[in-house]
């Protein structure tokens, strides 16, 4: 692969990963802190007040440094791909306009009321406006996932070609909107961040348990995310089925190597481990489960036929013309596999703590457990999006109907800015330096006011 395309794909995987390291916290804090700001006023008790203004705080640190990564994020657009952005520019419009109009403001705008407007606001006021950060916040999820789940399945499009080259061109905005594909990711995303959210409640709250700082207040915050958690965490098993079933549909390749599906088969299993010789075109080993598995959970029908990679790449050279439209393979397999195991893992750590909870506080083996798990659902969320973006190579636009060939489609190797490999290289390692810097700034800061224990007179300042 050329080389400036490869640099050009390190770089952009590179900021969004650092990206999501912000993003899914911002999406599942914001509501916690809502519920917890309406069970201040609801009761009037202190003690929800002090819970409130602590993860309040922690929010609003992760909520700053996820907005300059955003920024940095959107300008890679234009830098690195500007084909690919002259391509969709027709179509982005729309939904990255309505997510800075509807969202972004909304969001930023009651920020302010939400962190200065303790005792300053009416109750109501103050509630609403805790509620409209946490639904700007979601709201902007929706948007730019409306626009990634475009570059998944392009509905609602036509393809056009013009003195710039060949572009898509908006047809019917609502059915991009209602892009089943998109909607599925949407709602599988903002539940990964509720769960990521509510194990950063609970293994923060598990730290101060163990010290046996502010034990009431602590033990509450676990409680309200051991019930967020396990709800979002059981919702995200039916979830990630619902749109794994919709991928399936239109990434047939996707699907095929998150399997290391080769041959064709009639009723195939869903492997536990595979790893494939991608040369060869074969795995090494593969340890199976139930003969049909696949194709039930697929098509509801445990014989249905599964398409293999090597038929999937016959057709699409065939229709495509010659090229390699086998996405890497244990990449794509191994990220699927890992985010599956840590999301069921999840919802077994928050049914343990709500059997745990009557006695949390002295239960140590669990809240040491609660603390060594917090990275865990960002890995989980780092190898969703690898599974998402990597799994649908060599496509930047997968095919709107892949066995159509003047469907709506883009190319990666396509999609790159005229650029030479020195200067890629150059933006991507001061990126890579800045971006580091806000991860070490974050992890710092959240570590910092995170142990702290709040004060039943402490009067807080942003």
């Amino acid at each position: 692969m050329d080389l400036v395309v490869t640099l050009s794909r390190l770089q952009f995987a590179m900021t969004a990963f650092f990206h999501f390291i912000f993003v899914p916290m911002t999406l599942g804090m914001s509501v916690l802190v809502a519920i917890m700001v309406t069970l201040y006023y609801k009761t009037g008790k202190e003690i929800y007040k002090r819970m409130a203004k602590f993860w309040t705080k922690l929010f609003a640190i992760n909520f700053a440094l996820g907005v300059a990564t955003g920024i940095v994020h959107e300008f890679e657009f234009g830098m690195n791909w500007s084909v690919y952005s002259r391509f969709v520019g027709d179509i982005f419009g729309a939904p990255l306009a309505f997510e800075g109009l509807m969202a972004f403001f909304l969001e930023s705008i009651f920020m302010g009321v939400l962190l200065f407007g303790w005792d300053r606001v009416p109750k109501k006021i103050h509630t609403l406006s805790a509620w409209l950060v946490a639904i700007g916040s979601n709201i902007s999820a929706f948007w730019i996932l409306v626009a990634n789940g475009w570059m998944q399945h392009p509905v609602g499009a036509k393809l056009a070609v013009g003195p710039a080259g060949k572009k898509a061109v908006l047809t019917n905005f609502f059915d991009i909107i209602l892009n089943p594909v998109a909607d599925t990711k949407f709602m599988h995303t903002i539940t990964a961040g509720f769960i990521l959210s509510a194990i950063f409640v609970l293994g923060v709250s598990a730290y101060h348990l163990l010290k046996k700082n502010a034990v009431e207040m602590f033990k509450k915050s676990a409680y309200i995310a051991i019930i967020f958690g396990l709800i979002s965490s059981l919702g995200e098993l039916i979830i990630g089925h619902m749109h794994t079933v919709e991928i399936a549909k239109v990434q047939p390749t996707k699907i095929a190597a998150a399997e290391a599906l080769w041959e064709t088969q009639k009723g195939p299993t869903i492997s536990l481990a595979a790893w494939a010789d991608e040369k060869a075109q074969k795995n090494v080993f593969e340890i199976p489960t139930i003969p049909g598995l696949l194709s039930l959970m697929l098509y509801t029908d445990p014989n249905a036929k599964v398409e293999g990679l090597k038929d999937l790449q016959k057709k699409f050279e065939k229709i495509w013309g010659p090229g390699n439209y086998i996405p890497p393979v244990n990449l794509t397999y191994w990220s699927f596999h890992i985010m599956v195991f840590l999301g069921s893992f999840f919802v077994l750590l928050f049914l343990l703590a709500l059997l745990k909870y009557k006695d949390l506080e002295n239960c140590h083996w669990f809240l040491k457990l609660a603390i060594i798990s917090i990275p865990l659902p960002y890995i989980a969320s780092w190898f969703g999006w690898a599974f998402a973006e990597v799994g649908r190579q060599p496509w930047i636009v997968y095919p709107a109907n892949w066995q159509d060939p003047n469907s709506v489609a883009l190319k990666t190797a396509e999609a790159v800015s005229k650029l030479t490999s020195v200067e890629v290289l150059i933006s991507y390692i001061v990126f890579l330096v800045i971006f580091t810097g806000l991860a070490i700034a974050d992890f710092y800061l959240l570590a910092k006011y995170a142990s702290k224990v709040p004060q039943a007179d402490e009067k807080e300042s942003y």
